[in-house]
């Protein structure tokens, strides 16, 4: 299986006035634009994943949005293992049980990060790896998805993206 793994777009910044539950916070007007350009690239770039799964916070479901409108993506199923906060190894577990060739998340730093060295190293993924907003990896299992039976295929950055299109 490979795993394309996708950080959300970039959104509006934090603001406990407008969005009390931080989970609500959008995707800002260049967000949004900026999202549109490096989901035309990734197409250019990868094939259709088979299945698509997101975060439920708003931010990343419209990402992930993005990437059905855009790229043609399969519509997004949201998963509470992608939210913040949750192990890189709970993540790990849901995708051990997919049978796909071509699975792609959404989720957020630091877990992605987290889930980027889980899949190369194996444990919690304790290396640190920085992932831009919108920017993605594609990492290659050999067999079922687990920690540390990965080997990283590419990783994208935003701008790399929207230069493709």
């Amino acid at each position: 299986m490979d795993l394309l793994i996708v950080r959300h777009a970039i959104a509006f910044d934090r603001d406990r006035n407008r969005w009390r539950d931080d989970a609500e916070r959008p995707l800002s007007p260049a967000g949004i634009r900026r999202a549109r350009k490096a989901a035309a690239g990734l197409k250019k770039l990868t094939a259709r994943p088979e299945r698509l799964l997101t975060s439920p916070l708003l931010r990343a479901r419209q990402t992930a949005r993005i990437l059905t409108d855009v790229a043609g993506w399969p519509t997004a199923e949201e998963m509470p293992e992608l939210s913040p906060g949750e192990p890189a190894l709970a993540v790990l577990e849901l995708l051990s049980q997919d049978r796909g060739k071509l699975t792609a998340v959404v989720g957020h730093q630091p877990e992605l990060g987290q889930l980027l060295g889980a899949c190369l190293l194996g444990g919690g993924g304790l290396l640190p790896i920085e992932m831009k907003k919108n920017a993605v990896a594609c990492v290659s299992f050999t067999g079922r998805p687990r920690a540390g039976h990965a080997a990283l295929t590419w990783l994208a950055t935003p701008k790399m993206l929207r230069a493709l299109r």
